[in-house]
């Protein structure tokens, strides 16, 4: 168990001090972790048996779960449209996409924040010996956030009699996108005498 806290990354001065070993190459259990999109590195796939040649973004995560497992994992998003679907689970796993709403991707996701499943896969090294690396398994959606609250509306007192009763005033819920309620105010001339 690693439980160094995850910190952003930056340049070193030359003569800083130094403390952290490296959470890069730690072998995380399987399980949900949540992370951080810490780099973004555009490069080209030059294709394989599976996938053509094709652009690729190379994400840099930082992982941690409840229990204190912390690491890096790099992983693959390959620009390709038989990989749309996977292109889709991670802007939905870091809020930037909704369900069957089309999404022209940007790639400024910096610190953005989400949760993914991450398993193990076993492979042979350039010296022969077997080996253990983690991989993103699957990116899980957000969850729901909660119906915004109904207001209550009291009930209208009895007007005082002589006058018209009050009409209840209408209920508006609250708009997702501000808009303006004003409007603008006039130009005025700075030379004009007051």
């Amino acid at each position: 168990m690693n439980t160094q806290p995850i910190t952003p990354e930056r340049e070193l001065d030359w003569e800083d001090t130094i403390q952290n070993d490296s959470a890069v190459g730690v072998l995380l259990p399987e399980g949900t972790y949540s992370f951080v999109v810490t780099a973004v590195e555009r490069a080209r796939h030059p294709g394989s048996a599976k996938l053509p040649p094709c652009k690729k973004i190379i994400l840099t995560l930082s992982l941690a779960d409840e229990a204190g497992n912390a690491g890096q994992v790099k992983h693959n998003l390959f620009l390709h449209s038989k990989c749309e679907g996977l292109l889709c689970a991670f802007f939905l796993a870091i809020g930037l996409r909704r369900h069957g709403e089309p999404l022209r991707m940007s790639w400024n996701i910096v610190g953005r924040r989400g949760r993914c499943k991450v398993s193990q896969r076993s492979y042979t090294g350039s010296d022969g010996a077997e080996r253990k690396a983690n991989d993103i398994a699957q990116f899980l959606e957000p969850p729901e956030t909660p119906a915004p609250a109904q207001t209550y509306q009291y009930p209208a007192a009895p007007a005082p009699q002589g006058y018209p009763a009050a009409q209840p005033a209408p209920v508006q819920q609250a708009a997702s996108v501000p808009q303006q309620t004003a409007l603008p105010l006039p130009r005025q001339n700075p030379w004009a005498q007051r």
